[in-house]
């Protein structure tokens, strides 16, 4: 450093790096009165000398044959030469040059490591190299005596190690006496550091007479010469290894004796034949596990066939039947319908049958006390859980009376929507409760639960409710009951009947000894020791259960982990749920259980089958789903002619996407949905199902300008903001009848008001006449009502309509009038038209728009 930057100033320390060997300090000066102060490092590395060299300590020789003298030392690093500031040199330009020196320094100092390591690397692996070389000559010094001598192996090797030890104890003790300089004496082999090994214990004898046995002589090649190289620790560790050899080593070596034995030639196993099931249309795949063959060999099967297939293709029966034979297997041949699943043959013989519980189903009109009644009994509040307090769903309910008899409840709905809910419920039950309110009569949906009763011949028990009423009056239902052919016990007929009350609890005692006394009467017995078949009453998308399905069981036993076919779906019981929400693991007949581990959401009325197993079941789904799309196509245009004639229809059409809480509720909307289409407007269900509303539904609705219409049901997250960009109309509703008047209006708004036309007057066209340059005048004879100006006009040439026009302008001689009554003549002209003839009749009407109903 020169004399100018050692000399303080007024304003600030002198910049520059400190003389400490550790580190130095750089202040930097930015722009804006900021500062950062750097500090430079120098790290020394330990200079390697020569032995001998002052500050060197020599290590103790190590006793090896033939040693290498020790590698020169790499000289010390050259010093720096220090380099002085030049006069008048600013701050800025000092920082940046003790930073370039710094970063040159570094860059320096990474490269003389690199090349030390290099170096040190290269004569690492010289050494590497030498001793494995050394180690080998002494393998092969040490497999020699081995051979030599196989009679004693074990106490040659102890020997060796013993001179080896002693040998390396009498080189080290010479080796602390001699000085650096002295070379060690030779020896005949270097032992090498190896990981001290427990040796067994194991008797000696035994060894050495399993090794006299066998043949010696220089003819005998040992199989440990043939191993690689043979070592001390290998050589005592042999039998060790030996006994470490697994289970499935030792079989396949006794088996490898085996063959030997038998000639070296292992006798082929003998085929399996077997009876190959195969429908009209299946995969190669399929075909190849019913044979218990590769898929690959029927694959190549099928290109020496000059087939180019797939194992994921579909084959016809012909050429499953080539592929059957030529694996050696016999073929059964079965037909697509073969495949589904045929319960009307399966009959239960008597000596199987037990009693059962019956099953009631609860109908009649709405708000007639039906849940209200199923309440009393169950002893538990149903309709609070209802929108509206009226009955959405299918209900399904077991009792247990107080003489330890079981009765299984059906709630159905009232309304009129739910027909194909109460038609099931007639079909699945053995008594059916007609619940009519002594306040109210018989009604559409009474009339209508009579008329699903009788067509399912099922008895039937009056149950006249709403008795504490006062204006109730019992004996005029009896009296209306006989014009629908129903004839009460009262009235000398075979109909039971009974007066209850839901509210205060009157006659339940009576009504449940009607039902158990019908029951007895019908005898009704079936088989629970038998695969389970049962009826899906209702089924839903649980969010958090996924597919769940309420079904009533018919006969057998329904378990936990039952394989089964229901509708289109399939799956396995996960879990069995009752009516009072607790799980159990099996499910008898007559019992409504709650049914978890389907495969999708099937609909309500379904059978459930349970079948042998899970390739059984997707075969049957599989079948199922095919016909059902085969019928959907069916229905479709057959050309492109009949789609266009559709198109073309003056029907407008009224797009919704519905999804409901459960398959019942859908399906009555969209009935309920139909039933409002007429000649002019008629509802399109886009996508109706079952669970959350979810993207697709939301993206279809968008495509096709269509509200979303949700019955108990909400959107998820992401359907959410799809709604919100897209801006699609969503209609939530949890009351079925507000859904319908709502859509009604809507539909109603779709075809715009009512307008209806009244005929004001006719006249006829006696003679035609120009009116300005370019319009003709009509002078008309007014033959009915009048003429008058403004209104809408008609003009018809022999019963044809030429033009719909207005009155632009009307008049009697020269004046201008509002209006020409009957038998008088006037002068008219019609707006957009100039094609008036004599003779032609002129009809004036006016039009009024009313609010239109569906």
């Amino acid at each position: 450093m020169s004399d100018n930057e050692n000399t303080p100033t007024l304003t600030r320390k002198p910049l520059g790096l400190k003389r400490s060997v550790d580190a130095g300090e750089v202040k930097q000066t930015f722009s804006h009165g900021r500062t950062n102060k750097v500090t430079v490092e120098v790290k020394r590395r330990r200079a390697l000398k020569r032995p001998g060299e002052e500050g060197h300590s020599a290590p103790e020789p190590e006793v090896e044959v033939a040693a290498p003298p020790p590698p020169p030392a790499p000289p010390p690093p050259p010093k720096k030469p220090v380099v002085k500031a030049p006069a008048g040199e600013t701050p800025q330009e000092r920082v940046a040059r003790l930073q370039r020196e710094a970063e040159e320094e570094r860059l320096r100092l990474t490269e003389e490591q690199t090349r030390r390591e290099t170096e040190e690397r290269a004569q690492a692996l010289e050494e590497e190299k030498r001793r494995a070389e050394e180690n080998r000559r002494a393998a092969a010094q040490e497999a020699a005596a081995v051979a030599a001598a196989p009679a004693e192996p074990e106490a040659k090797a102890e020997e060796a190690v013993e001179a080896a030890e002693g040998s390396e104890a009498s080189a080290s003790a010479e080796g602390d006496e001699a000085t650096p300089a002295a070379a060690p004496a030779p020896r005949k082999f270097t032992p090498v550091a190896r990981p001290e090994v427990k040796r067994p214990e194991k008797k000696r004898d035994d060894r050495k007479q399993q090794q006299q046995q066998q043949p010696a002589g220089r003819g005998h090649v040992d199989d440990r010469r043939r191993g690689g190289k043979l070592t001390v620790n290998r050589a005592l560790n042999e039998d060790e290894g030996a006994r470490a050899r697994s289970l499935a080593a030792l079989k396949r070596a006794r088996e490898k004796e085996r063959r030997a034995h038998m000639g070296g030639m292992s006798q082929p196993r003998e085929k399996q034949v077997r009876d190959v099931i195969v429908p009209e249309a299946i995969t190669v795949q399929e075909l190849a596990n019913r044979m218990a063959e590769k898929g690959a060999d029927l694959v190549k099967a099928l290109f020496n066939m000059d087939m180019m297939v797939t194992v994921n293709q579909t084959i016809d029966q012909d050429t499953a039947e080539l592929l059957v034979e030529e694996f050696g297997h016999n073929i059964v041949r079965v037909s697509d319908s073969d495949v589904d699943i045929d319960t009307t043959e399966d009959v239960d013989s008597e000596e199987t049958l037990q009693p059962r519980p019956p099953v009631v189903t609860i109908m009649g009109h709405v708000d007639h006390g039906k849940t209200s009644l199923l309440d009393a009994l169950r002893g538990t509040d149903v309709v609070r859980g209802e929108a509206g307090g009226i009955t959405q769903h299918i209900g399904a309910y077991q009792i247990t009376t107080k003489d330890k008899h079981k009765i299984t409840f059906l709630d159905t709905p009232g309304h009129e929507a739910f027909t194909q809910m109460r038609q099931r419920g007639a079909n699945v039950t053995d008594i059916v409760i007609l619940v009519v309110a002594a306040d109210d009569g018989l009604m559409p949906q009474t009339i209508e639960a009579i008329k699903h009763t009788k067509a399912a011949g099922v008895p039937m028990i009056v149950a006249i409710n709403k008795i504490d009423k006062p204006e109730a009056k019992p004996q005029k239902i009896r009296e209306r009951l006989l014009e629908h052919e129903v004839v009460v016990e009262a009235m000398s007929g075979d109909v039971q009947d009974v007066e209850v009350s839901a509210k205060t609890g009157a006659g339940l005692d009576e009504l449940i000894e009607k039902i158990l006394l019908q029951a007895e009467l019908l005898e009704l017995k079936a088989n629970p020791d038998r695969p389970a078949d049962a009826t899906v009453i209702e089924a839903q998308l649980d969010k958090g259960r996924g597919p769940v399905a309420t079904v009533l069981v018919n006969r057998g036993t329904l378990k936990r982990g039952d394989v089964f076919v229901v509708g289109n779906e399939s799956g396995r019981v996960r879990a069995l749920v009752d009516d009072k929400g607790q799980q159990v693991k099996e499910a008898g007949p007559s019992m409504p259980v709650e049914v978890l581990g389907l495969g999708g959401v099937p609909n309500a009325g379904d059978h459930l089958t349970v079948v042998e197993n899970e390739q059984r079941a997707r075969e049957v789904a599989t079948y199922r789903q095919q016909q059902a799309t085969a019928k959907r196509t069916a229905t479709a245009p057959a050309n492109l002619d009949a789609m266009f004639a559709g198109l073309k229809s003056d029907v407008k059409e009224f797009p919704v996407v519905v999804k409901a809480d459960v398959q019942g509720s859908a399906e009555a909307i969209v009935t309920a949905l139909h039933n409002l289409s007429n000649d002019e407007i008629k509802v399109r269900v886009l996508n109706s199902g079952v669970g959350a509303i979810t993207e697709s539904d939301v993206t279809l609705a968008s495509a096709s300008k269509a509200p979303i219409i949700g019955f108990n049901v909400r959107p998820n997250a992401k359907a959410r903001e799809l709604i919100a960009r897209h801006k699609v109309e969503m209609k939530y509703y949890d009351v079925i009848y507000q859904l319908t008047e709502e859509i009604a209006r809507e539909m109603a708004g779709v075809l715009g008001p009512l307008r209806i036309e009244n005929v004001v007057g006719r006249a006829e066209v006696k003679q035609v006449f120009p009116a300005g340059k370019r319009d003709k005048a009509a002078g008309l004879l007014v033959l009915e009502g009048i003429i008058r100006k403004g209104l809408y006009a008609r003009l018809t040439r022999a019963d044809v309509i030429v033009s719909a026009t207005t009155i632009a302008s009307l008049r009697r001689f020269k004046d201008d009038v509002d209006e020409v009554r009957v038998g008088l003549e006037c002068g008219v002209v019609l707006a957009d038209t100039n094609d008036i003839k004599a003779g032609d009749h002129l009809e004036v009407f006016e039009v009024e728009e009313r609010e239109r109903t569906l």
